[in-house]
């Protein structure tokens, strides 16, 4: 018993030693202690863990650059940059890689956004840019348009009583990322029975999250786990039983790179199950979020909204001429409404990593730029907490240049930058811009009155009390998190029945249309 009792002494003490020594290097001989950032964080990663853990990381990141500056260490081997030559010098710098941290974020995937190695990343790139590309987006838009036709028909079934966009936009989107995806109909936004893995998406983006800020713990409930991993083979399998040829559609173009992954018993560790699980969290989320974050801002700014309603109606004489081309490219102020919500509020708000080579011998040094904090730049987006889609226009009401246009582009970094830029940014704006011009043709909204002014605002980050006005509540769960907002749509007075006649349809109800 005593030579157990002194080893637990000895091992004691061997801990403490050793945690000094560590403590002590990190805050007085490590290459980075001279840069600022909070005492808790040059000493240990989880102080980002811990705000991860809260979820408003990059709130918590946004308020350390004010105090601190440009430059924030945020870990003993993080840095974090805000400023648009960091943004440069990091994203379009062959020498800089996507940090491994993705890797140890989602060990058992390797698709086409956690694979780190260039030579790997290249060729699954090319091969989700077949199915992400604009020329494939006009193949699919028939498909898109369909599914917009039923996310109306759930808002003039509400019959005016308040709609959560959350939901509204999430199942929309998922249900269109599922067939671009796999060709398959999940019907998400009519059937309630898998709804629910809008939870498990959830779950895992905040798993994700946690693991990316160090903090490793399996969030993911084992029954939503094995929902999402259950939808995901069903819809395989489903596509895979059918010829290839049939659609195209995302499996379609990797079963034939990849014939060897057809293996069935092996699905599980191919390209194309990993790919799959990316492209149907990612294709449905990040639209979802664009489209509650626009719906807010529009329904909380009436001059911005009345501009756009203007716009749209005076563009189309009929809702059958609503589709991609000259005529919609033409909206410029929808565009830019759209870009305008992407800055104040992005689809994904963190930070993403890269790394780069350091004097440090314990790890990589870990560096990036935080996408909301540079989308709060006053020096790129002056009064940044206002909602002005002009600030995106070549030039201002008074049709004066805008002096600050070219920095915004070159601060604007909702999808990413370099090699690493979103595929999927042709069909992001393709159908959010469907999605809203649609909505415009056929509804009024506005907020709901139950809601009032404060409805989904982000709260005031300085103590966490009050509101700050005008900006949507978001949550960094990687994938941005968000509830909201509550708004009530009206059809355009008798402007549909109008519509319905000259159609052929006789003076049936607006279902009859959609």
């Amino acid at each position: 018993m005593a030579i157990l009792n002194l080893f637990f002494v000895y091992t004691s003490y061997s801990c403490i030693l050793y945690c000094i020594l560590v403590l002590g290097f990190r805050l007085l001989l490590h290459p980075l202690r001279k840069y600022p950032g909070p005492f808790a964080a040059k000493l240990s990663e989880a102080y980002g863990g811990f705000y991860a853990l809260r979820k408003r990381l990059h709130l918590q990141t946004y308020e350390n650059h004010l105090r601190y500056g440009p430059v924030l260490r945020q870990a003993p081997n993080r840095l974090i940059f805000n400023s648009v030559s960091a943004l440069q010098a990091i994203y379009q710098n062959e020498r800089v890689n996507k940090s491994y941290v993705y890797a140890v974020a989602q060990p058992e995937q390797h698709n086409t956004f956690i694979t780190t190695n260039r030579a790997q990343h290249r060729p699954k790139r090319r091969l989700m840019s077949q199915v992400l590309s604009e020329q494939s987006m006009r193949s699919f838009e028939p498909i898109m348009v369909n599914q917009v036709l039923i996310f109306l028909r759930q808002l003039l079934q509400a019959n005016s009583s308040p709609v959560n966009m959350t939901p509204m936009c999430r199942y929309l989107g998922l249900d269109v990322a599922g067939l671009l995806g796999f060709g398959y109909e999940r019907n998400l936004q009519t059937d309630h029975a898998h709804r629910s893995l809008t939870d498990a998406l959830t779950f895992g983006n905040y798993r994700t999250n946690q693991r990316l800020n160090t903090v490793l713990m399996d969030l993911l409930p084992n029954r939503l786990r094995t929902e999402l991993r259950a939808t995901i083979e069903k819809m395989i399998l489903t596509r895979l039983a059918q010829p290839s040829e049939d659609k195209h559609d995302l499996l379609s173009v990797f079963s034939e790179a990849e014939q060897s992954d057809l293996d069935i018993k092996n699905m599980k560790k191919s390209a194309i199950w990993a790919e799959a699980i990316l492209f149907f969290a990612a294709g449905g989320e990040t639209i979802a979020s664009t489209l509650a974050a626009t719906f807010f801002y529009l329904s909380q700014n009436p001059e911005c909204y009345q501009k756009l309603a203007t716009e749209i109606r005076s563009t189309f004489s009929s809702g059958s001429e609503i589709r991609g081309g000259p005529r919609l490219s033409s909206c410029r102020y929808l565009r830019a409404c759209i870009d305008e919500a992407l800055r104040m509020s992005p689809p994904v708000p963190g930070t993403l990593w890269r790394e780069a080579a350091t004097d440090a011998k314990d790890k990589p040094l870990i560096i990036g730029v935080s996408i909301y904090s540079l989308h709060h730049n006053e020096n790129y987006f002056p009064d940044s907490f206002q909602f002005q889609p002009e600030r995106w226009l070549a030039k201002d009401n008074n049709n004066n240049n805008n002096n600050n246009n070219k920095a915004a582009h070159e601060a604007f970094v909702a999808f990413s930058m370099g090699s690493r830029v979103c595929a999927g940014k042709a069909m992001a704006y393709l159908e959010t811009s469907l999605v809203l011009v649609m909505t415009f043709w056929y509804f009024d909204f506005e907020p709901s009155s139950s809601e009032g002014k404060e409805a989904g605002e982000q709260k005031n980050t300085a103590g966490g009390k009050g509101w700050r006005v005008g900006e949507f509540q978001m949550q960094d769960i990687f994938a941005a998190g968000h509830d909201g907002p509550e708004l009530r749509f009206r059809p355009r007075g008798d402007f549909c029945c109008e519509e319905l006649s000259r159609r052929g349809n006789g003076p049936a109800d607006m279902l009859q249309l959609l």
